[in-house]
């Protein structure tokens, strides 16, 4: 999967995005995805405390990211790249959900997590080319501006009641994320407060 798109250092990425409007969908997305890739950049560099803080940050990234693209971008991309294009992003975002709540629940000192981590990465980031290279050229192409803006708007407003943990039951299906989405992401919300006042 990787060998077909080669690594993607995140400034030219970050450079695309800021010649485009900042509400564009694509140019958000591309911004997401060089904040990710930075983060487990961090997240392998760190330790203690601070690698538990960055790896949350990354997860709950990851969660309303993932999250939002199934509930705005997917129906898009369908008309625009294809039905079994949106379809294997769907399913490599079910499988990432799996692989980052197990995650969630282990040491993140232990030999394991680095390992689990380091394989999560890499699909992570495979993802992310596959969505550049063949995604969102299809909405820059299918999609007039004033339309991907819209976009970048639902998008940002999903992001902001997406839920904050993985949950693979809904991780997808856009139907399933609309329907469980909001409940999830209260319940993760109060949680994230709780754990951070508990501290």
């Amino acid at each position: 999967m990787s060998a077909q798109f080669p690594e993607r250092d995140e400034e030219p990425q970050r450079e695309k995005a800021a010649r485009m409007p900042d509400d564009d969908v694509v140019a958000i997305l591309l911004q997401q995805h060089a904040r990710i890739r930075a983060l487990f950049g961090e997240v392998k560099g760190a330790e203690g405390d601070r690698k538990q803080d960055t790896f949350n940050e990354l997860r709950g990234l990851l969660a309303v990211h993932e999250t939002a693209e199934e509930m705005v971008v997917r129906p898009a991309a369908k008309d625009t790249a294809g039905k079994d294009e949106a379809d294997a992003r769907n399913s490599e975002e079910k499988e990432a959900n799996k692989v980052l709540a197990r995650l969630e629940k282990m040491d993140l000192s232990s030999r394991e997590f680095d390992v689990q981590f380091a394989q999560f990465e890499q699909e992570v980031l495979a993802h992310a080319r596959h969505e550049e290279a063949e995604e969102f050229p299809a909405l820059e192409s299918g999609c007039t501006p004033e339309q991907r803006q819209t976009m970048g708007r639902r998008l940002l407003t999903a992001e902001r009641i997406a839920p904050t943990h993985p949950h693979p039951t809904a991780a997808g299906s856009p139907a399933l994320q609309w329907t469980i989405g909001p409940f999830a992401s209260l319940l993760d919300r109060a949680r994230d407060a709780f754990s951070t006042t508990g501290r």
